[in-house]
């Protein structure tokens, strides 16, 4: 018997290589990771108390699969996120943590407009952080086949953070995806930008703003913000402009702009040598924007054009830019409008993607390139008018 049990034991412990990297039977899953984990030098004692009370969360899943409120079109989810409370709130705060705030900028460039933005935007600075447990969602995610290749790693920077006594895998909880904190950052993350910023001798990014701010610029810092450059401009555009020229894929000076006609609409452009695109995030009949390095640097923190750019948006509000300009624009898809989009684009050869009904960067891409193939004004925003000419 013993020598049966030893077998089964060795069975068990199958080496990392052996493990499956996504799905299968959940348990059999769990002890890939644990070899894994003691192949990478953890002990097996410590590891076998991480995993202990591990399950998989069948409303993680379905959190990840309910992220509908990505699929609106700017205008809509700017206003939704965008309320008169969050704006006195944020200036409240900005009052409140004005030291705070004085040292992220201090020692890291980042501005206090773009904290306070996401600090809204994740936890309506720090009132709802989350309930999920943060390992059987890290767990869950990286089972699940979905978004492995993100969530896996992050299991093992959760180990590393219990082995260093800053998560406890029984009640450390936060948002569906493992994101811990005030300001919702991945294990991985805490490891490598945390500060104590408050200087009690510990980190604790769940209950002392302090140190969740000054991590979060640390983090935009060591992603590539660059100090004292802006992300962010609205304009208004000259008619008869090349909208090919528009979205995230190209990036002209802002003197090769000003000489087609872009205008700022309240604030001064910076110098003519920086490199800036223009984003059209409703077309080209609704708000512009210029936007430069440090805008696309906000993607290290959430991948979602729609969410950055309101985000980037609502922290040029919170240094006293006015409303943007909403103007008309045409009226766009629905979910199942878009799914049928994206299949007509990949049929024609486009690399759309996954088939999701998101307006996501491949998508925009596709949607400006047929656009402009068909004679349409190529602003990257897909209308009915040209679903009806695929």
């Amino acid at each position: 018997m013993r020598k049966a049990l030893v077998l089964f034991a060795a069975l068990v412990w199958v080496t990392g290589a052996q493990a499956q990297t996504c799905g299968g039977d959940f348990g059999s899953f769990v002890n890939g990771l644990k070899a894994e984990a003691v192949e990478r030098g953890y002990d097996r004692n410590r590891v076998d108390s991480f995993f202990r009370s591990v399950q998989r969360t069948q409303a993680v899943i379905d959190a990840d699969r309910r992220q509908g409120i990505f699929q609106r079109p700017f205008l809509d989810f700017s206003r939704a996120l965008i309320s008169q409370n969050r704006l006195s709130a944020g200036r409240q705060n900005a009052e409140r943590f004005a030291r705070v705030f004085d040292a992220a900028e201090r020692q890291y460039g980042v501005p206090r407009g773009i904290l306070l933005a996401f600090w809204a935007f994740e936890t309506d600075f720090g009132a709802n952080q989350g309930n999920f447990n943060t390992v059987n969602a890290l767990v869950t995610l990286a089972h699940d086949c979905r978004r492995p290749e993100l969530f896996r790693p992050q299991v093992f920077a959760a180990l590393e953070l219990y082995r260093r006594g800053m998560l406890d895998p029984a009640l450390t909880a936060g948002a569906w995806a493992g994101e811990i904190g005030m300001v919702q950052k991945l294990p991985s993350d805490i490891i490598n930008y945390a500060v104590d910023g408050d200087g009690d001798g510990r980190i604790d990014l769940q209950r002392s703003a302090p140190d969740a701010l000054l991590s979060a610029a640390a983090m935009l810092r060591g992603k590539g913000w660059r100090a004292g450059e802006p992300w962010m401009h609205e304009v208004a555009l000259p008619s008869g402009l090349d909208l090919t020229r528009t979205g995230l894929r190209t990036e002209l000076t802002v003197g090769q702009w000003r000489q087609m006609g872009v205008r700022p609409t309240h604030a001064s452009l910076p110098s003519d040598s920086m490199r800036a695109s223009i984003i059209l995030p409703q077309g080209h009949r609704g708000p512009a924007f210029m936007v430069f390095h440090n805008f696309r640097v906000l993607f290290e923190w959430n991948q979602s054009f729609i969410y950055v750019t309101t985000a980037a948006y609502f922290a040029t509000r919170l240094m006293g830019a006015p409303i943007y300009q909403a103007g008309n624009p045409e009226t766009g898809l629905n979910q199942e409008q878009m799914r049928t989009l994206q299949q007509r684009l990949s049929q024609r050869g486009f690399n759309v993607g996954a088939i999701d009904g998101i307006l996501g960067a491949n998508t925009r891409a596709a949607v400006q390139d047929i656009q402009a193939q068909l004679g349409l004004p190529a602003d990257g925003w897909p209308t009915p008018q040209l679903l009806g000419r695929l």
